[in-house]
């Protein structure tokens, strides 16, 4: 348990957070500039906790929680990982509790995590979508397009459309555009991945190439052409983990947000 020193001279306990929970809101506080309400606190410590009780945590190597904090200089605050850099989202664009809308053609967000930094054969990528879009770009990505081998992507064209590391010939998923809530795949073998959408997980057996060599964007690929207009409020980036289990602790903390901002 830390403590803390108040101006009376006494030492008072503070609470007992997970140390990457507290470093995390401590980061967001600063860029902030005040304080977040204790039930954010506490929202943003069960996630972290149960993460790593679901051995997640470690699997995540560039993450933001796109929402809870009060500003979106707070929001882009990384909870794992660099920072990510703003290409034109102001303050207009951010919802404490929904999140980060997209316009579909100026605004992404370079996660500044290479899509080779993670084995070939371990990745994930994921999203938290709290309103759908109505564009075809993509919510997460990598590479100049969608015709890539060893590209990560995936978004809302006539369905949601999903590539993990495999040859841009050989997509799989699928689901209604307009679905919201978790998004995400997962690939731990050489033959296949997961994916998994409107909390249903399905196995796509395409085969995995060698990552494609360029950052991953969130809200867009790395050309305009692919970005999206769709509102998000997580999302993550690393090595092959439980979609599901990931799901349910990102449903409980949205939930806990809602809840705790006024």
């Amino acid at each position: 348990m830390s403590i803390i020193w108040i101006d009376s001279g006494r030492f008072v306990a503070a609470s007992s957070y997970d140390t990457d929970a507290q470093a995390y809101i401590t980061a967001v506080e600063t860029a902030d500039g005040q304080p977040l309400e204790t039930a954010t606190k506490n929202a943003i410590n069960e996630f972290v906790v149960g993460c790593k009780t679901d051995a997640n945590w470690s699997a995540i190597k560039a993450s933001c929680i796109l929402a809870g904090a009060r500003t979106i200089a707070g929001a882009l605050t990384p909870l794992v990982g660099p920072a990510p850099t703003n290409n034109n989202f102001a303050s207009g664009d951010y919802n404490r509790k929904t999140g980060l809308i997209g316009n579909g053609t100026s605004k992404s967000l370079n996660s500044n995590r290479n899509n080779n930094a993670d084995p070939q054969n371990s990745n994930h990528n994921a999203v938290w979508v709290t309103t759908a879009a109505t564009s075809t770009g993509v919510y997460i990505g990598v590479g100049p397009g969608t015709n890539e081998n060893g590209c990560n992507n995936f978004g809302p064209a006539y369905t949601i459309f999903v590539f993990s590391r495999n040859r841009s010939s050989a997509n799989g998923g699928g689901g209604s555009p307009s679905s919201t809530g978790f998004i995400g795949t997962s690939r731990s073998t050489s033959a296949n991945f997961s994916f998994r959408l409107n909390s249903a997980t399905s196995q796509v057996n395409v085969a995995s190439q060698t990552a494609f060599d360029a950052n991953v964007f969130v809200f867009s690929t790395s050309v305009s052409a692919n970005r999206t207009n769709g509102r998000m409020s997580f999302y993550s980036i690393g090595e092959a983990l439980d979609l599901a289990l990931l799901e349910a602790r990102l449903a409980t903390l949205m939930a806990s947000l809602s809840a705790a901002i006024p």
